[in-house]
C-alpha cells in the first residue's frame, strides 16, 4: 500500500498522521481549541521528517473534506492542496462524516452488525451536520445539515436497529432522541490516524481530486455574521 500523508481540519481538532500499509508511521493532534493555522505546518513537517528519516516517499496526500468548519476545512485543504502539488502526486479527498463512522466502526466492540451508524458535526444552535451509514459505508441517509427535533432520524429509529450516534453534535440530540435503540458513542471526533483505510481504498481505486479546482464539502452556504457593536 501507498505512504500517504494525512490532514484533518475540520472541527477543534487540528491532526495529521504519516499511513503506510493499514499503519499509523507518525502522528501528531492537538483538542484545544482552532489554532489549526498555527499548528498544521509543523505537524506536517514532523510526519514529512519522518518519512525522509526513514527513506520513505509520499506517495499520496490525503484531506478530510467536510463538513465542519468552514475556516478549517480552507486550512486543511490548501495545505493538502500546495503539498500534493509539490510532491507531485495525487490528492485524496475524504468525507468527515463517513471518516467519523469508519472510526466508530474499527473501534467500537461488540457492535450489533444490523446497526446503523449516525456521525454529527456541530453546526450551532441545534443544528447538525450528519448523514446515516450500514456498516459497508452505504448512504442510509445522504449528508445533510440537520436541524434536530422529537422527529429527527424517525425513519432509521422505527427500523429497530440499533442506531449510534456520535460526533461532537450528538450531545444536542440527546434532548430530543429517547428512543430505545438510540444509543450514543462518546468521545468521536474525526483525526488523521483514522483515515488510513479510506485514503487506502481511494488510492487502490485511483479516487483522487483535483489539485487545483476542489473545494471543501460545506454542504450548506457559509453566513457571515455582523460584529456586536461596542458602544
Amino acid at each position: 500500500m501507498a505512504v500517504i500523508l494525512n490532514i484533518d481540519t475540520t472541527t477543534t481538532v487540528c491532526s495529521a498522521a504519516l499511513t503506510a500499509e493499514g499503519t499509523v508511521l507518525a502522528h501528531q493532534e492537538n483538542f484545544e481549541g482552532r489554532n489549526h493555522a498555527a499548528l498544521l505546518s509543523d505537524y506536517i513537517k514532523y510526519c514529512m521528517d519522518f518519512a525522509a528519516d526513514k527513506e520513505l516517499k509520499v506517495e499520496a496526500v490525503a484531506v478530510s473534506l467536510g463538513p465542519g468548519s468552514y475556516t478549517g476545512l480552507r486550512i486543511g485543504l490548501s495545505e493538502a492542496k500546495g503539498l500534493a502539488y509539490a510532491l507531485n502526486c495525487p490528492l485524496i479527498g475524504i468525507n468527515t462524516l463517513e471518516l467519523m463512522a469508519t472510526r466508530v466502526m474499527f473501534s467500537t466492540d461488540d457492535i450489533h452488525p444490523d446497526s446503523i451508524f449516525v456521525p454529527m458535526i456541530d453546526a450551532r444552535r441545534m443544528e447538525v451536520f450528519t448523514a446515516a451509514y450500514d456498516f459497508a459505508l452505504s448512504e442510509l441517509l445522504a449528508p445533510q445539515p440537520l436541524i434536530l427535533d422529537e422527529n429527527s432520524y424517525s425513519d432509521l429509529l422505527a427500523s429497530g436497529r440499533p442506531v449510534l450516534f456520535f460526533g461532537d453534535g450528538s450531545d444536542k440530540a440527546r434532548s430530543v432522541i429517547t428512543a430505545p435503540n438510540a444509543v450514543f458513542v462518546p468521545d468521536v471526533v474525526p483525526l488523521a490516524v483514522d483515515m488510513v483505510a479510506l485514503a487506502e481504498r481511494a488510492y487502490a481505486r485511483h479516487d483522487f481530486i483535483d489539485v487545483a479546482y476542489s473545494t471543501p464539502l460545506y454542504l450548506k452556504d457559509f453566513q457571515a455574521t455582523k460584529p456586536k457593536s461596542l458602544l
